[in-house]
C-alpha cells in the first residue's frame, strides 16, 4: 500500500512572513551548497532503514496473520500423510466454484455399525444431503506456520485474523500524530532512534507471544511506537535537498518503500514460521542506534528551536562533504532571520478560527475526507485481497509492491501533463473499470483478469500521489498541515475497515472488488467538483481558497427540451 507522505513544498508560494524568508535563505544556502550531493546521498541511505521497516512493520500482518485455506479433517480417509487435495473429497466435501468447503463436510452414516476401518473411506457410506462442521481438525492447503494455525483461528474464529490488520491501523491512527507531536518538541532524529528501537522490542516481543490476545497487544504497540518511521524519515530525507531535486527525492524514497513491500512477499515465502519471520523482520530496526553518531539533526527543526549555531555547523558540514563553498555572511543573515521570526512568534496572528475554516471550507474538507477514506480503502484493500488470486499468493503480492512503481512515476506524470482535477479523476475511474472487469474475465481468462487486478493496483497507487499533492494545494497556508492531517487522520479508517473485506469473500467471492468499485465511483464523481491547482500559487488565505472554486471552468448550459 502507498504510504501517506508528509507535505511537499512543490509549487511556488506567494511571499507572506518571514518564515518565507527563512526558508528562501536556507534554499539558497542550500543550492550552494549542492542540491543533491554525497552528504545528502549518504543520509538517504541511512534513512533507507527507517522506510523499508515502516514498509514491513505495517503490512507484515497479512503473512503473520493471514486467512489460510484448509478443509475438515475426514476421519474416516485422512491419514497423517494425507494431502489437502485428495480424491476422496469428491463424496466427503462440498466443492463451490472449484474450492472445498472450508469448515464442513457430508456426515458419515450414523446407521453402518458393522463397517470395517478399510472399507470406510467409501462414498456409500457419506451421506451428501446432510452437513456437519469440523469434527476431527483441520487439514491445511499449504505447509505454513502462521498464528491460525498455533492458536486454531478457523471458521467461526475468522473475524480475529482480520481483526488484526484493523488494530494494526488502528496503532497507527494513534501513532503518526502522536509521533508528529513528539517530532516536533523533541526532534526528529531522537524520535528515530526511538520509535526503531522500541518497534524493535514490540516486533520481538510479539514473535514470543503465547496466546491470541497478546499477540494482539503487541501487534497495537508496535504501530503506535513505529508507524512516525516513515513520515519522520521522508522528511529528513527531503530537508537538505535543494527545491530543484525535491520531487525526484520524494519519488526515489516512495519507490524505496514499494521495492520493500516486494520483498517481504518473497521473504515470507522463504521463511514460513511466523515467529522466526517476525524475528527476522524486527532485529535489523535495532541499527537505528547508530543514527545517533551518524545522522545529523533536522536543520530546520533546530532553527525552529533557536539552536541556530548547530545548524550552522551541519550547513558547513554538509559544503565540507559535497565539496562546496558556503559564505559565512549567509550564514550569519540566515541566524539573525531565524532569531527575530522566533522572538515575533508567540505575537504572530493571521489564524483562522475552526467557525471560519468551516464556513468557508467545509463541502470541500468533506470532500478531502470521503476521498482520503476511499483511497486507504482500496490501496489496502487491494494488497489484502491479492491472496485471492491465481497462483502463489507470496508473489503476488510482490507484485502488488512492483506495480506501486510504474503506479508512482505514473501519478506524477499525468498530473503535470492534464491537471490535478482530471488526472486524479482518470486514475480512480480506470481502476473501477479494471475492478469491474476482473470477476467479468476470471473463469474464461484468467490470466487476464489478474493483469487487470494488478492494474487497479497501479492506477489507484497514481491516484493516491496525486491526493497527495492535490489536497497540499487546495488549502491555505495558515491551516494547511492541519486540514492536511484531518483528512490524512479521517482516510485511516478506510485502512481500518479494508482488513475486514475478506471476511465478504464465503458469501461472494468477488464482494470485496464490487464494494471497492462503488467507493472509486462515486470518488471519481465527487473529484470533478474540486478546484484546479494547476499552475496555480498556493493559497494563503481563506478567501483565495475560496476563489479557487470561482475560478473553476462552468459546465455548459443545458437547452430546455421544449
Amino acid at each position: 500500500m502507498l504510504k501517506l507522505q508528509p507535505e511537499l513544498d512543490v509549487v511556488r508560494e506567494k511571499p507572506e512572513s518571514t518564515s518565507n524568508t527563512e526558508d528562501s535563505q536556507l534554499d539558497t544556502i542550500i543550492v550552494q551548497i549542492g542540491q543533491f550531493g554525497r552528504f545528502q546521498i549518504t543520509n538517504y541511505l541511512l534513512l533507507c532503514l527507517p522506510i523499508i521497516c515502516n514498509a514491513f512493520y505495517s503490512i507484515s500482518y497479512i503473512f503473520t496473520a493471514g486467512i489460510m485455506d484448509h478443509r475438515c479433517n475426514i476421519t474416516q480417509c485422512d491419514s497423517l500423510d494425507s494431502s489437502y487435495s485428495a480424491s476422496f473429497l469428491d463424496f466427503t466435501t462440498p466443492n463451490s466454484h472449484g474450492a472445498w468447503a472450508q469448515c464442513e463436510h457430508f456426515a458419515f452414516s450414523s446407521d453402518i455399525d458393522t463397517v470395517t476401518a478399510a472399507a470406510a473411506c467409501n462414498e456409500s457410506n457419506f451421506n451428501q444431503s446432510r452437513l456437519i462442521s469440523c469434527e476431527a481438525g483441520i487439514k491445511l492447503a499449504e505447509d505454513e506456520h502462521t498464528i491460525a494455525s498455533e492458536f486454531g483461528i478457523f471458521c467461526a474464529d475468522q473475524w480475529k485474523l482480520s481483526m488484526v490488520g484493523t488494530v494494526n491501523n488502528i496503532g497507527q491512527f494513534v501513532g503518526i500524530p502522536l509521533g508528529g507531536y513528539l517530532a516536533d518538541r523533541y526532534g526528529r532524529k531522537t524520535l528515530l532512534v526511538i520509535s526503531g528501537i522500541l518497534s524493535a522490542f514490540a516486533g520481538l516481543a510479539r514473535s514470543h507471544a503465547p496466546n491470541y490476545y497478546i499477540f494482539l497487544g503487541f501487534e497495537f504497540l508496535d504501530m503506535a511506537v513505529g508507524s512516525t518511521l516513515f513520515p519522520t524519515a521522508f522528511l529528513m530525507a527531503l530537508e537538505l535537498v535543494g527545491p530543484k531535486h525535491r520531487v525526484l527525492a520524494a519519488t526515489s524514497i516512495t519507490l524505496t518503500y514499494g521495492l520493500a513491500e516486494a520483498a517481504l512477499g518473497y521473504l515470507a515465502d522463504y521463511i514460513r514460521d511466523w515467529r522466526v519471520l517476525l524475528r527476522v523482520l524486527y532485529t535489523p530496526a535495532l541499527l537505528h542506534l547508530i543514527f545517533i553518531c551518524l545522522l545529523p539533526e533536522s536543520v530546520r527543526w533546530l532553527l525552529s528551536q533557536s539552536k541556530e549555531l548547530d545548524a550552522m555547523n551541519i550547513l558547513r558540514k554538509v559544503a565540507r562533504v559535497n565539496r562546496k563553498a558556503v559564505s559565512e555572511q549567509q550564514l550569519s543573515e540566515l541566524m539573525r532571520s531565524n532569531r527575530k521570526l522566533v522572538a515575533q512568534s508567540t505575537a504572530a496572528g493571521g489564524h483562522y478560527s475552526m467557525r471560519q475554516i468551516v464556513n468557508a471550507l467545509g463541502w470541500r474538507i468533506a470532500q478531502c475526507c470521503f476521498v482520503w477514506f476511499t483511497h486507504t480503502f482500496i490501496a489496502l484493500g487491494l494488497s489484502l485481497n491479492s491472496s485471492e488470486l491465481s497462483g502463489s499468493k507470496f508473489e503476488n503480492f510482490s507484485m502488488m509492491g512492483f506495480i506501486q512503481l510504474p503506479g508512482s512515476l505514473l501519478g506524477t506524470m499525468i498530473m503535470h501533463r492534464i491537471g490535478r482535477r482530471w488526472a486524479l479523476t482518470s486514475c480512480m475511474a480506470c481502476c473501477t473499470i479494471f475492478l469491474l472487469a476482473v470477476p467479468a474475465l476470471q473463469e474464461v481468462y484468467p490470466v487476464t483478469s489478474s493483469v487487470l487486478y494488478f492494474m487497479a493496483k497501479m492506477t489507484s497507487t497514481g491516484s493516491f500521489v496525486i491526493l497527495y499533492f492535490f489536497t497540499s494545494e487546495i488549502f491555505p497556508t495558515s491551516c494547511r498541515n492541519s486540514l492536511l492531517s484531518f483528512c490524512s487522520m479521517v482516510g485511516r479508517f478506510g485502512s481500518m475497515l479494508a482488513p475486514q473485506t475478506p471476511l465478504l469473500i464465503p458469501y461472494y467471492k468477488y464482494s470485496p472488488h464490487f464494494l471497492f468499485a462503488i467507493f472509486g465511483f462515486v470518488c471519481a464523481c465527487l473529484t470533478l467538483y474540486f478546484p484546479e491547482t494547476t499552475n496555480k500559487a498556493l493559497p494563503t488565505t481563506l478567501e483565495e481558497a475560496r476563489s479557487l472554486d470561482r475560478n473553476m471552468p462552468k459546465p455548459p448550459a443545458t437547452k430546455s427540451a421544449v
